[in-house]
């Protein structure tokens, strides 16, 4: 395998996360799903260079879509969804591409609803206000109390 991901690495990766399904379609696009929310779409490029679009978090897509290799997803990102699409390896590494293929996945399955999630046994962990609040004051540092303009 070369030092780039290919089609064959992408679909193990995505394959190994749980409960995941794999279907081929719009044109031949390699689709992953959680719980049949799709969460990586991959296809080859003229260039044959596997582009893969992920769901991202709004500061993400912000960081990432201006850098060389990496575009907001053509169809979803025009449509108001958060996603990218990574197009060459020049600044996300294969590393860093499952990294966001694992984000994309917990996003996702995030927007499952509870009793799904329970269900299905899936640990997406995530610090939430009311946690760190929390466990911040637990530790003797409260947090301040933020007020918006009523």
């Amino acid at each position: 395998m070369t030092a780039r991901m290919l089609i064959d690495g992408y679909n193990a990766y995505c394959g190994s996360l749980p409960h995941t399904t794999h279907v081929v379609q719009w044109g031949g696009a390699d689709v992953w799903k959680v719980a049949g929310k799709v969460f990586a779409i991959a296809h080859l490029s003229d260039a044959h260079e596997l582009c893969v679009s992920f769901k991202c978090s709004p500061i993400t897509f912000e960081m990432l879509k201006d850098q060389p290799g990496i575009i907001p997803a053509p169809y979803l990102a025009s449509r108001g969804m958060i996603w990218l699409q990574r197009t060459t390896s020049q600044t996300m590494s294969d590393a860093d591409l499952k990294h966001a293929l694992s984000e994309s996945y917990r996003l996702v399955a995030l927007g499952l609803s509870k009793k799904r999630q329970r269900e299905l046994q899936l640990n997406l962990s995530v610090e939430t206000p009311t946690s760190s609040r929390t466990a911040a004051t637990k530790r003797g540092r409260p947090l301040p109390t933020l007020r918006g303009n009523r």
